[in-house]
């Protein structure tokens, strides 16, 4: 895993938590960005994650949803007890986590948002999400993401 390591990587490897890494080669600002990652992994797109960051009620809060779907606002900041909730503006996302968008992790964040997962992820034994940086996935079992950043379940995916 040499030059792989990422604030992501090294809590999972502190933790001892099972994940494996995954490089793929997909520009980040190419059209369904997330279905041409899981091709480029040859995983089911329903098991790769995106790490969205919003503000609910003023907060900033991450939404961890599959790459298939929408995130559903009004559901994340249900899933909060909230009631309002808009897409973060990318540079405060960027310095809120550390990450650079294309590869915010949903773990090892500079400050650690409260998240809130889809709870289809719980429907695979392994799900598929950033490993922060562009072009590097982690892939690991849900319980554990759920359990690292302390996440909530709701549906959160609009499809």
């Amino acid at each position: 895993m040499a030059g792989q390591g990422t604030p992501a990587t090294a809590l999972l490897t502190k933790r001892k938590i099972a994940h494996s890494t995954h490089p793929y080669d997909v520009s980040p600002d190419a059209p369904h960005y997330g279905a041409l990652v899981a091709a480029a992994l040859g995983v089911p797109p329903e098991r790769v994650f995106k790490s969205l960051v919003a503000e609910v009620d003023g907060a900033l809060t991450v939404a961890v949803v599959p790459v298939t779907g929408e995130l559903d606002l009004k559901a994340l900041a249900a899933a909060v007890g909230g009631k309002r909730a808009a897409m973060a503006d990318r540079a405060v996302a960027e310095r809120a986590t550390g990450y650079v968008r294309g590869g915010i992790s949903p773990l090892g964040q500079r400050r650690r948002l409260p998240t809130v997962l889809d709870s289809s992820a719980l429907d695979h034994p392994t799900v598929y999400v950033s490993a922060g940086r562009r072009g590097l996935q982690l892939q690991l079992a849900p319980k554990d993401l759920v359990a690292l950043t302390g996440a909530v379940t709701a549906p959160l995916s609009a499809r």
